[in-house]
C-alpha cells in the first residue's frame, strides 16, 4: 500500500498548517513558493500537503521545473478555514474585552 493512502485524514502540521493558511489569502488559492523570511517551502511539505489532498499542482515553473508550484484543493481549505474562523471569533471576543 502506498504510504500516502496510509497517512490521509490527519491534521496538518504547524509548518503544513502556516502554509496551507498563506493560501487562502491568495487568487485561487496559489501556494507560496517561499515563507515569510524569504526561505524556499520545503519540499517535502509541498509533497506531504499534495498526498493528503490539501494542495495540487497548479502548473509548471518554467524557470525552475523542480520547484512545484501548488494551489489549495477544496478539502485543503476545509482543514485550515474552520479553526480560521474560530481564531477569528476568539480574536472578536478578546476585542470585546475592555482593559
Amino acid at each position: 500500500m502506498h504510504l500516502a493512502a496510509e497517512t490521509k485524514h490527519h491534521s496538518p502540521s504547524a509548518v503544513q498548517r502556516l502554509w496551507l493558511l498563506r493560501g487562502l489569502e491568495q487568487p485561487g488559492g496559489k501556494l507560496p513558493l517561499f515563507d515569510e523570511f524569504g526561505q524556499h517551502v520545503d519540499p517535502r511539505t509541498v509533497q506531504a500537503c499534495v498526498d493528503q489532498g490539501w494542495a495540487e499542482p497548479w502548473y509548471a515553473n518554467p524557470l525552475k521545473p523542480d520547484w512545484v508550484v501548488c494551489k489549495l484543493t477544496p478539502l485543503g481549505r476545509a482543514v485550515v478555514a474552520p479553526r480560521r474562523a474560530a481564531e477569528a471569533h476568539v480574536s472578536w471576543k478578546l476585542s470585546l474585552v475592555k482593559f
